[in-house]
């Protein structure tokens, strides 16, 4: 079959080659344009190489569509691959397992005789690529520039080819990041290709998910066909294949008019869906698309004005807030249907509903963040993970699309929700604490049914009856994902701290006797200390420590070590700092964890060859690990050892892993779990007991920061921290004013920065007295 279109004029075509020339000679990636916007200081090339496993393409703030290339990396892109594979519409920010890719598109010329995208991928080169937020521009090497930019629920793209009469679109349907379970493929019209597809697996197998997608291009094609396995058919309109590739091609005519603009609408609900959302956001020009999505970036980042520090801390500050921004994703269709983990549909009403949750890292830091810059979103989110709760029965662990994976262990949904609550985003709406509290409190004190989803807190039975989760060294895994019986002691940490947080939710809402119950269970990270060896350590079902004694090669921790661990109990880090002989033994053991003294000599030195190095590795190590979330509260220990000047001189070395490069991530960037981490402590504000309002203070890295705040949550609307001075060797806090009262707690809670306009810093070059009174350090979690 021939089918035809009219063309376009010739002005259009003069203007197709400029850009075309432009796609292969633009600024090598990470350079900067010369305007002075927010959006020119993120560089989404940083942590694309050495496992910080982001990606570069385009996307806005928690939209459903991240359109982004793929080269043949686990996770998509890596930097120092050479070839693209196809422009896909769904990736998540960091993650350590396959995840998304679905959809491929690549434009290619010449007849179509390959339907596997490792061997038609296309060569390009990074000096003709180009990445700013919401936008990516690459030049492959036969000669056709490709354009990626989105919308909330769309992505667009701009293809510019050389002359031919052989333009081709390849729409892969079978080839994603993960495992493909099936999928069909339907050309509706001389415009329209509508797809089906069935994905599964994230680490390992998880129940599979269903993603509908429409792409509707700008002009008709002249011919098309689809391909099932390695067999191309040349007119046919359909396609459906099981495990097998699968896809559809469509040609144009570029003999005249070169460019071919594209929209793919994506739904997690059903195809009409797709179209719903293809018919709300799709319609414009690539370059109004883009436009738009620029200008988003630039009022999400606007919220956060720093001023001080050179362009490279600069740079690798706003493209850390940029990747906060990153996810949750709306899992919602403009309608508001959403699919639920009943695999039954929904509808959002009065909210926005979202999806991914990759709760044990983002509970941690992101989700503070969020709750601090975007608090509308993040309820949105709470309200989310509690439909969850509603439609499928149980809480989340680690949520990808509509699907539970049970990728990590723990209890990481508790901290989560409390924080929500602490953040003050269950105000205005009756009764919402009160139901997150149900749900909480059936996830702490159960455990979900062998014949649903999730895991949930798998060792609960034991850890109730004896105290700990333990660790079952070998045993069968009764659902998908991890086991807490994998990493009973680490379990037990996480429990524990779970339980602190929600016995304080519980004490707030007036349930006492629960608040008691959960305060006594938060004190079991006690349980699994052997007094013998100074340290946690792991317990079998008799109840006796297993494992190596040396702490460095312990088992039963998830992640990392018994160092490691040594730290999670923000809850009581008094209690902690008891068990293991006070605060100077705490201190020391503090010192030589972070390598204090080369520290002192060479931070960026220690930090890159002393400290736990490699984004995977996670065991045999008494030292810091500062690219894995296990740690990522540790340097603020010292706030509560009555040495706070160690914790800046810590957290300011693990700055410097942070760089304006592609290997610029420390480790897994965790759907923004890392950049936040960089942001916060850029900033100088810290949540050092996760699932509550406590934030730690140490000192900025930039000399003034304006936090434009929703008034809805934040009255005064603008909360800002000033350190006149700060410097690498000026970093050392003399003194805190709170509006120019002293303050001397190394402290805030979220309701000071609901009342002051200003918190201020001065610095000096050597460490003073400030914040080393006992009742400086942040208090018990009660």
């Amino acid at each position: 079959m021939r089918w035809t279109h009219r063309l376009r004029g010739a002005g259009t075509a003069a203007v197709a080659a400029a850009l075309l020339g432009g796609a292969l000679a633009v600024p090598s990636a990470g350079a900067a344009p010369s305007r002075d916007r927010l959006t020119d200081l993120v560089n989404p090339f940083i942590g694309t190489e050495n496992e910080g496993n982001t990606y570069p393409g385009a996307a806005v703030p928690f939209g459903m569509v991240q359109l982004s290339p793929d080269t043949g990396h686990n996770t998509g892109y890596d930097h120092s691959d050479t070839h693209i594979r196809g422009f896909s519409a769904v990736h998540l920010s960091g993650v350590g397992c396959g995840l998304g890719g679905d959809l491929p598109v690549l434009p290619t010329t010449g007849d179509v005789t390959e339907t596997d995208y490792a061997k038609y991928a296309a060569e390009f080169s990074h000096d003709t690529e180009t990445a700013r937020p919401g936008y990516y521009r690459v030049g492959l090497k036969s000669g056709i520039g490709a354009e990626l930019t989105a919308t909330e629920r769309t992505g667009v793209q701009r293809y510019t080819f050389p002359a031919t009469d052989k333009a081709n679109v390849l729409i892969n349907a079978g080839q994603s990041l993960h495992k493909t379970v099936g999928t069909d493929v339907e050309i509706l019209d001389r415009r329209t290709v509508r797809t089906k597809i069935t994905g599964s697996g994230f680490c390992q197998d998880t129940k599979p998910y269903t993603l509908y997608t429409i792409t509707r291009f700008d002009r008709p094609f002249t011919s098309a066909g689809t391909w099932k396995g390695g067999t191309v058919s040349a007119g046919s309109r359909t396609s459906s294949a099981d495990a097998e590739r699968n896809g559809a091609y469509v040609r144009f005519d570029t003999s005249k008019d070169r460019t071919v603009e594209a929209t793919t609408a994506l739904s997690y609900v059903d195809a009409k869906g797709a179209a719903l959302n293809l018919r709300a956001e799709g319609g414009r020009s690539f370059g109004h698309v883009e436009h738009a999505a620029r200008g988003k970036w630039e009022d999400r980042l606007d919220d956060v004005r720093a001023q001080g520090g050179d362009k490279t801390l600069r740079r690798t500050f706003y493209s850390s807030l940029y990747r906060s921004f990153l996810a949750p994703n709306i899992g919602s269709d403009v309608d508001g249907r959403y699919t639920g983990w009943d695999q039954r549909t929904h509808r959002a009403r009065g909210f926005t509903y979202y999806q991914n949750w990759s709760l044990w890292d983002t509970y941690r830091t992101q989700a503070q963040l969020l709750a601090l810059l975007a608090p509308r979103e993040s309820r949105d989110m709470a309200l989310s993970v509690l439909r969850i709760d509603k439609e499928s029965g149980w809480l989340p662990k680690w949520g990808y699309g509509t699907v539970e994976t049970n990728i990590m262990t723990g209890d990481p949904v508790t901290p989560f929700l409390t924080n929500a609550y602490q953040q003050g985003l269950f105000k205005g709406t009756p009764g919402l604490a009160e139901e997150a509290y149900r749900a909480l409190k059936k996830n702490a004190d159960g455990v979900p049914p062998a014949d649903s989803a999730p895991v949930g807190r798998e060792a609960n039975k034991e850890y109730i009856a004896d105290g700990f989760a333990p660790y079952v060294k070998g045993r069968p895994h009764a659902k998908p994902g991890d086991s807490d019986y994998d990493h009973g002691a680490s379990a037990t940490l996480e429990y524990a701290l779970s339980d602190a947080m929600l016995a304080q939710m519980a004490r707030e809402l007036g349930h006492k006797k629960d608040a008691e119950r959960y305060a006594a269970r938060a004190q079991n990270y006690r349980k699994i200390f052997d007094p013998s060896t100074g340290f946690f350590r792991a317990r079998d079902k008799a109840g006796a420590f297993t494992g190596p004694a040396d702490p460095a090669k312990s088992e039963g921790f998830h992640e990392g070590t018994s160092w490691q661990y040594q730290w999670l109990v923000p809850q009581d880090l008094p209690g902690m700092v008891d068990l293991i002989g006070g605060k100077q033994a705490a201190n020391g053991r503090l010192d030589s964890f972070f390598a204090y003294d080369q520290l002192l000599k060479d931070p960026a030195k220690t930090a890159r060859e002393v400290w736990v190095n490699g984004p995977y590795d996670y065991y045999n190590a008494d030292k810091y690990n500062p690219q894995n979330e296990p740690d990522l509260i540790a340097p603020y220990t010292y706030l509560s050892t009555g040495q706070p000047w160690k914790t800046t001189d810590v957290v300011h070395a693990a700055l410097t892993l942070f760089t304006d490069t592609p290997t610029g991530m420390t480790g897994n960037d965790d759907l923004g779990t890392m950049s936040a981490w960089n942001v916060l402590s850029s900033i100088g504000i810290f949540p050092v007991q996760p699932g509550t309002d406590t934030w730690g203070l140490s000192t900025p890295v930039f000399e003034r920061v304006d936090l434009s705040l929703d008034r809805r949550y934040y009255p005064r609307g603008r909360f800002t921290v000033t350190a006149p001075g700060t410097s690498p060797e000026r970093r050392y806090v003399q003194s805190v004013s709170a509006d120019g009262a002293d303050y001397g707690r190394t402290y805030l809670r979220t309701g000071d920065i609901r009342e002051l306009r200003e918190l201020s810093f001065t610095v000096g070059d050597k460490p003073s007295e400030w914040g080393t009174a006992p009742e400086a350090a942040p208090p018990v979690v009660r």
